[in-house]
């Protein structure tokens, strides 16, 4: 078994408590010092166990990197499908639902957005074509939705690729500097980005 489909595995299975705390104890690390600035000492440190006791999980630090990106993408793109799925027919509330989940999915950890963002580069193949290819996913969904409302006459931009490409990176990098603390709440940022959003495709 390669590092992709362990990864991959343990994305489709219940976590036990012992992988999910080295997870947690890895994103704050990682998040902090890099993935090339952390030891699997220090992530077996931070999670209260031994080197070797982190071994009898995961092979490596980069099968850690790998679990840790194939279990985000995944949620993101189921989370995704489902919010498509319900919202009816309209380019404008299928957008406004992508927009919706693009943040609040980033928002609910986003020391981990900020490592999946950041450590992408330090995944090794074919570990990271594949994490690749399901980001691409991700962003296809939002290239067929304005599309598919420029195509019906509800979006009138020019550039419907670069519009969407750029709602995704504009929602995603709300991680990097909201705080629990802002007098903005999480759901006046979606409202505020769904207008946007809908402003960069040329909606009414």
């Amino acid at each position: 078994m390669d590092l992709a489909e362990g990864a991959g595995r343990r994305a489709e299975e219940a976590a036990s408590p012992g992988e999910e705390t080295i997870l947690r104890a890895a994103i704050a690390v990682m998040a902090e010092h890099g993935y090339h600035g952390t030891s699997v000492r220090d992530i077996a440190e931070e999670a209260g166990f031994s080197a070797s006791a982190l071994y009898h999980h995961f092979e490596s630090k980069q099968d850690v990197l790998a679990t840790i990106m194939e279990r985000g993408i995944k949620q993101l793109l189921l989370s995704t499908r489902t919010a498509l799925a319900g919202a009816g027919e309209d380019p404008v509330d299928q957008l406004s639902a992508l927009v919706s989940v693009q943040i609040l999915f980033h928002l609910q950890d986003q020391r981990g957005t900020l490592l999946g963002t950041s450590e992408v580069r330090a995944l090794e193949e074919p570990v990271r074509g594949r994490h690749l290819a399901k980001r691409r996913q991700q962003q296809r969904m939002f290239d067929q939705v304005v599309r598919r409302g420029v195509e019906q006459g509800v979006f009138t931009t020019s550039l419907p690729l670069e519009a969407s490409r750029a709602i995704v990176v504009m929602c995603t990098g709300v991680a990097s500097w909201f705080s629990p603390r802002s007098r903005v709440s999480r759901e006046q940022i979606v409202e505020r980005y769904q207008r946007l959003a809908l402003d960069m495709v040329g909606a009414p």
